[in-house]
């Protein structure tokens, strides 16, 4: 049994456990997580954080308190809801490792693409594309995505994009032309990664509804990790054939034009 504590006017204010585990007044537990009492409260309103016990008037929290706060922290830093994870550690509490369950919402979730952004001002993207930019294809970049304009700071998205971009247009494409592929390519992208996403939530992800232990949640994240290449590497040969049959096509036209009379 936990020890008990000598009542304070608030529990607002400090106080420490006799002898035994520690426990801490709301005060002091806000402060060894590093948040708001306020904060505490929310959490405890969302049902994230369990009622202390009680002495009388006052609420005494267990080292067990300070973990969830803790770990409520780590998964906000994460990019986790708190709906999320509310359902986290209702997993948790119904036993499920919770590690497990993290491992298959990284595996879900982890980015796709490893592309480098790179920064620079406007007057130094303007000499990219000599007589090329302007606030029209600026915004028009801004708009596909490709962009994100802070001051007079400009960041592609991918540094490998914008090379690809620059090689187009020094050979002749016209900028405009480039973007307006851009935005047709990104649709037929959307489209090719939509019939992923459900060939993975269908046959891969649509599993954990069978997963009933935490064993099988391991099994689907070393499954899910597995498809990510595999996804990556049938997207470029694909596209790699592709563009063998439209080339050589296009100089079979080209070759016939030059040689009809």
């Amino acid at each position: 049994m936990l020890a008990a504590v000598t009542e304070e006017p608030t529990e607002e204010q400090g106080g420490h456990a006799g002898a035994g585990a520690r426990e801490y007044r709301i005060g002091e537990l806000a402060k060894a997580a590093g948040v708001p009492v306020r904060t505490l409260r929310y959490y405890q309103e969302r049902k994230l954080l369990p009622p202390p016990r009680r002495e009388g008037r006052i609420g005494l929290y267990s080292e067990d308190h300070l973990a969830r706060l803790r770990m409520i922290g780590n998964l906000l830093d994460r990019g986790h809801t708190l709906e999320g994870i509310r359902e986290l550690l209702a997993a948790w509490e119904q036993g499920r490792d919770i590690g497990a369950v993290l491992g298959v919402e990284k595996a879900v979730t982890t980015p796709w693409s490893n592309e480098v952004p790179v920064t620079m001002t406007l007057d130094e993207l303007a000499a990219l594309f000599p007589g090329e930019v302007g606030p029209e294809s600026v915004a028009r970049a801004v708009e596909l995505g490709h962009i994100e304009v802070d001051g007079d700071r400009v960041t592609h998205w991918s540094r490998r994009q914008l090379d690809a971009t620059v090689t187009l247009v020094r050979a002749g494409v016209p900028l405009d032309a480039v973007l307006s592929a851009g935005q047709e390519l990104q649709r037929s992208m959307d489209d090719l990664a939509a019939m992923f996403v459900r060939l993975i939530t269908t046959h891969v992800v649509g599993r954990l509804d069978e997963a009933v232990d935490d064993r099988h949640l391991g099994a689907l994240t070393d499954t899910i990790a597995r498809l990510r290449p595999g996804a990556q590497v049938t997207v470029e040969a694909g596209f790699a054939r592709a563009m063998d049959r439209q080339v050589r096509a296009a100089i079979d036209e080209l070759l016939g034009r030059l040689t009809t009379p």
